[in-house]
């Protein structure tokens, strides 16, 4: 059973778990390590460096889906998803 009590109001552009409070207020998902710098579909194939490197949202999604992190050199730092998260 879930007991996390501080559940997130929003879903991470890159993982889309719950794990945000705001979105495009720079936060780092703990799932996939994405800075939520505010990309989301409408321009997800533009890499818009600054928090996120070199790495657009397309590539990322791609890359947490392949390898469980937006860039696979940030795997140390991410966990999975909590049941409230999904």
């Amino acid at each position: 059973m879930d007991t996390d009590s501080s559940r997130a109001d929003h879903s991470c552009p890159c993982c889309r778990c719950l794990t945000l409070d705001e979105r495009g207020r720079f936060e780092i998902g703990p799932v996939c390590f994405w800075e939520d710098d505010g990309q989301d579909d409408r321009d997800a194939d533009i890499v818009r460096g600054g928090p996120n490197r070199g790495l657009s949202l397309t590539e990322a999604r791609r890359n947490y889906a392949t390898c469980g992190a937006a860039d696979p050199i940030d795997l140390p730092h991410v966990r999975p998803p909590t049941a409230s998260e999904r």
